[in-house]
């Protein structure tokens, strides 16, 4: 992405979160409204911006963007802040959506996670929900990709060690670990393990959607991600 772009997108993300209670802790945006992707140009400017929101007491953001943006929730909102936070940390991926909404004239959806949830997810992958749209490539040799095994949490030690070894074996995970190193389908198995974490958070966070974006929006947004990997599937074959 050009300086001049960047700095154009940083000015308008800044003017989008002028819109909501200014007590975060951390925010940052994601996707292909953010980055560019492949296919026409024009898809990135119609895309929907993702960004989540960090906060450190939800109760009280809750409370000050219901005052501010009533709108944004779904019937859930008459319920109250602190239902919704327990909705937010106890169900799904520990994440509360907001989607398909109109701000600054651009189309956003906004997560709102806890500031002690993100660290948890970001030391040991519980869920790799939100953890997992700030992780970066590896080093891919033998050497390389053991020292980033052994550097991966525990969580995902475990799940990796699950499907290697299997039962009378009796490994320990570092011998686990090793083998996969030098094993040409060690990527399969890290995907395999991160699939194990991922699809039941992923499951309940789309079913906690449901409530949280309310039936239209999740219907409206169901489909333009239907219709999005449809695209993507052909461009891919033709």
């Amino acid at each position: 992405m050009a300086l001049q772009a960047l700095q154009s997108s940083g000015v308008a993300f800044r003017r989008i979160l002028s819109h909501f209670p200014e007590e975060l802790s951390l925010a940052f945006a994601y996707g292909s409204g953010v980055y560019r992707q492949a296919g026409p140009s024009s898809d990135q400017k119609k895309a929907m911006l993702d960004f989540v929101f960090t906060v450190d007491d939800p109760v009280a953001w809750h409370s000050k963007n219901l005052k501010k943006n009533w709108s944004h929730y779904s019937f859930l909102k008459v319920l109250g802040p602190k239902v919704i936070t327990t909705i937010q940390n106890n169900y799904g991926a520990g994440v509360y959506y907001n989607t398909l909404i109109m701000c600054d004239s651009k189309l956003i959806k906004y997560g709102v996670i806890s500031t002690s949830i993100l660290i948890e997810d970001l030391l040991n992958w519980n869920t790799l929900y939100i953890a997992g749209r700030l992780q970066k490539p590896i080093d891919k040799s033998p050497e390389g990709q053991f020292t980033q095994l052994l550097a991966l949490p525990k969580t995902l030690q475990q799940e990796i060690h699950n499907i290697m070894d299997p039962p009378g074996k009796n490994r320990d995970v570092e011998e686990t670990l090793f083998q996969l190193a030098n094993d040409p389908d060690c990527g399969d198995i890290v995907h395999l393990g991160l699939l194990a974490i991922v699809r039941p958070s992923s499951l309940r966070q789309s079913t906690k959607g449901i409530f949280t974006a309310g039936m239209k929006k999740s219907l409206i947004y169901s489909s333009q991600k239907l219709h999005k990997m449809w695209k993507g599937w052909l461009r891919k074959t033709f």
